[in-house]
């Protein structure tokens, strides 16, 4: 229990005892920045925002506390060597007070507030000086702001002022709003978006201006919005002579580039033309070779010859081209057609290959209680494999856990897993006498996988294999991503176990012959669908930036309902155990529902605060009594309760005491998973964090070999299992390495016996660590 104390108190320890060398670089009169804040009279204004304009901000400290990397920063001296240029790269320098940006930060405040409405807005600034640091109080009076009274329209040209006025529902500009100049501006850039989608291709926000009557008392104005024609000047006299209509622009012809190089300095070294096809009213400009067909092209162009132009059919084009993964680089560019009657566009969409094979790994890896395990995935890729930007892929996946303690009997001293899969797939929804239209609307993409998954365990060897046949699609941009299951085969085989395992089984069997079930060979034919919908914005490159992000999963899936059909209408006969069959195989029936919900609050770019709750259900009827094995939830591990490895908590109040059966115990048909997390940059790429965990799983039935494991209302919240840890991420930008560790903080298989562990913990018994790529939610 000591040694534990301490291993949780180092982080904070350390910088506490240097924490009186903080002011080591801050030279004479100078002072160390320690604490910033602001306060404001107006709950309508939101702190968060205002500090952005804050030009000076103090030294990092994780979770408030810990300030590392000024605490490595002031661990260099002035020698110039390897040692101190080393921790003043990993280190920040102190943040010394700077009088003049504290001004230009409260003038920057009052601007934006009077930028939203409050012009009557009053910043002060206030310091406290103590020793060589500084504390800097930001004080916000905002006044009373201007409200728009009354909203008008001067828009001579009379099919823009139809287009604008049926749309004015979603106008951000309306009487009550606040004058606000910046909602003035996403004003214009709306209109402006939505009459280029009208095809007004030359139409941009300029030609939108705003008058304003500030004079008509109360704090109100008389908003008009201008929309001018286009002006046109007399190029002898220099001076404006008339104005010219806004016209809409159609698309003359499309003409595909498939070897541009964008780093070419002339035409002749950015593109070659080596030979022309005309496809579907379609040109098709190939180079050296022909590497992607006619009809790929075509089917993922939203830009149609003859039709009006759209930003939304370029946008469109854009996205379906990002899914062919064989092109590397993608731009769409207009030129206006000189000399024609109507106003007319060519579009030139030009296409750069990128790399067309590609071998990635992924590794994985837990310690509980010191059995060690870790997982290794080899994934092999052909992007463009039958020149329609077809991806192939193989997979393969070997996990091991070494196992200790008594394993007189067994198979084998750990657990052993290898899988593989090969999978196509085309982008494309894949499907008879499908047109194009219908290919342009859907943007999906169609996968076929086989596979083939080995697991030795300490009792016994199982081969599952399957085949599958899905789609997935996105709408609504990409908030919106949908995963169809058409059809999705299993056959699970069971080729050795113990005599110890088999008697176990057989014993079971006794009592309970459902449990059994989940160890003999059985087929499973699914259908699934899953929705994930997230308001995570794709062209953000750091989603710190964005304050609040969320998401999704939607999961619902059936299984056996044809097979069950098929039989019960051919009066096919029922095996002894009164189950229809597949070639002497039970086939499962089920039905099964997830949902998930995550969140993430950003608080600044260095500390954010992150929630999940999830739970699942199966339920099985028909042709089975039982969910097979494989299809059951397990609770603990990297993604879990992190206190627990994984497969060791539940169901219910369930103990494990049987090594043997534990493993196939210890699942449920029913879930609840819900996470809190602190994530805080520590320093470099470095980032900490806090977490607490809860969660369960129980079963839908009371099955005697699962005592305890049986969810009722009336109790189930006293059976939530609580951990709480302490976790370490390597923030690599592209990828996120984390190491957590979880502690034990209420056990619900020792209700009756101390259950809240915390209070008395043994860090062999009680502590799991988890190694894992990515957030866990």
């Amino acid at each position: 229990m000591m040694k534990l104390r301490l291993l949780l108190l180092i982080p904070v320890i350390i910088p506490l005892l240097y924490s009186c060398r903080a002011t080591k670089h801050v030279g004479e009169g100078e002072y160390l920045l320690d604490r910033i804040s602001l306060s404001t009279d107006n709950r309508n204004l939101k702190n968060s925002e205002l500090k952005s304009y804050i030009r000076q901000e103090p030294n990092h400290k994780t979770f408030g506390l810990i300030g590392l990397p000024l605490f490595f920063y002031n661990l260099s001296n002035d020698k110039d060597n390897g040692w101190n240029r080393w921790l003043r790269r990993i280190g920040t320098p102190p943040v010394i007070y700077d009088s003049q940006l504290t001004e230009k930060s409260r003038s920057q405040i009052e601007k934006a507030l009077y930028n939203k409405g409050y012009t009557d807005a009053i910043v002060t600034v206030d310091t406290i000086k103590h020793k060589k640091r500084i504390k800097v109080k930001y004080d916000v009076k905002s006044g009373t702001p201007y409200h728009i009274d009354r909203m008008t329209y001067r828009i001579f040209n009379d099919s823009i002022r139809k287009i604008v006025i049926s749309d004015s529902t979603n106008s951000l500009v309306r009487p009550g709003k606040l004058f606000d100049r910046n909602i003035l501006e996403q004003e214009r850039q709306r209109i402006t978006a939505q009459l280029r989608n009208a095809g007004y291709y030359a139409f941009n926000k300029e030609y939108i201006t705003y008058t304003a009557d500030t004079t008509i008392g109360n704090k109100g104005v008389d908003l008009e919005l201008n929309l001018s024609d286009i002006p046109v000047a007399d190029s002898s006299r220099k001076e404006l002579v008339s104005f010219k209509r806004h016209d809409t622009y159609t698309v003359r012809d499309v003409y595909f580039i498939t070897d541009y190089n964008p780093m070419g300095s002339s035409p002749e070294e950015r593109y070659s033309i080596k030979d022309t096809i005309l496809y579907k009213g379609f040109y098709i400009l190939y180079g050296e070779k022909e590497y992607l067909h006619p009809a790929t092209l075509v089917e993922n162009c939203y830009i149609i010859p003859g039709m009006s132009y759209s930003t939304r059919m370029v946008d469109n084009t854009y996205a379906a081209f990002s899914r062919l993964k064989v092109l590397k680089y993608v731009n769409i560019q207009f030129t206006p057609v000189a000399g024609s009657e109507t106003p007319q566009l060519d579009c030139h969409i030009l296409l750069t290959e990128g790399k067309t094979q590609l071998v990635t790994t992924e590794l994985e890896g837990t310690n509980s209680a010191g059995n060690f395990g870790f997982s290794l995935g080899l994934t092999y890729q052909h992007r463009n494999i039958f020149h329609g930007s077809q991806t192939f892929s193989a997979k393969f996946r070997a996990a091991y856990e070494n196992i200790t303690g008594d394993l007189g009997g067994l198979l084998s001293n750990n657990y052993l897993e290898l899988s593989g899969e090969l999978g196509v797939s085309f982008p494309k929804f894949l499907f008879p006498f499908v047109s194009t239209s219908f290919l342009r609307r859907m943007r999906a993409t169609t996968d076929f996988t086989i596979n083939i998954d080995y697991q030795q365990r300490p009792e016994y060897v199982r081969v599952i294999s399957g085949v599958g046949w899905n789609y997935k699609w996105y709408t609504r941009g990409n908030r919106f991503r949908h995963h169809f299951d058409l059809v999705d085969i299993n056959y699970v085989y069971l080729p050795q176990m113990t005599t110890a395992f088999k008697n176990n089984l057989d014993s079971i069997a006794a009592d309970n012959p459902l449990l059994r079930y989940s160890y003999e060979d059985h087929f499973i034919m699914r259908s699934a669908y899953v929705l994930y919908m997230s308001n995570l914005k794709s062209n953000i490159a750091n989603s710190a930036k964005q304050r609040k992000i969320y998401t999704l999963r939607s999961a619902w899936e059936i299984a056996g309902n044809l097979l069950y059909a098929i039989s019960s209408l051919s009066s096919m006969k029922r095996s002894p155990s009164g189950e229809y069959e597949i070639l002497g195989i039970s086939y499962s029936q089920y039905a099964k529902a997830d949902l998930d919900y995550a969140y993430t609050l950003n608080l600044n770019e260095k500390n954010a605060l992150a929630f999940h709750i999830g739970g699942g259900i199966i339920y099985p009827y028909g042709n089975s009594d039982m969910v097979p094995f494989e299809k059951r939830y397990y609770s603990g591990g990297a993604n879990s309760v992190r206190g627990w490895s994984v497969r060791t908590l539940g169901p219910g109040t369930y103990s494990g005491n049987n090594p043997l059966a534990d493993f196939m115990n210890q699942c449920g048909d029913i879930r609840l998973d819900m996470n809190a997390e602190y994530r805080s940059k520590l320093i470099w790429k470095l980032e900490l964090a806090l977490f607490l965990d809860a969660g369960n799983i129980w079963t839908i039935k009371d099955y005697p070999s699962q005592p305890g494991g049986k969810f009722k209302f009336n109790s189930f919240y006293k059976e939530i299992a609580l951990a709480y840890g302490l976790g370490v991420r390597f923030d690599f930008n592209y990828f996120l390495i984390r190491v957590d560790m979880g502690l034990k903080m209420y056990d619900p298989s020792r209700i009756g016996n101390r259950p809240w562990v915390i209070a008395h913990h043994t860090f062999s018994r009680d502590a799991s660590f988890h190694f894992a790529v990515g957030y866990p939610f």
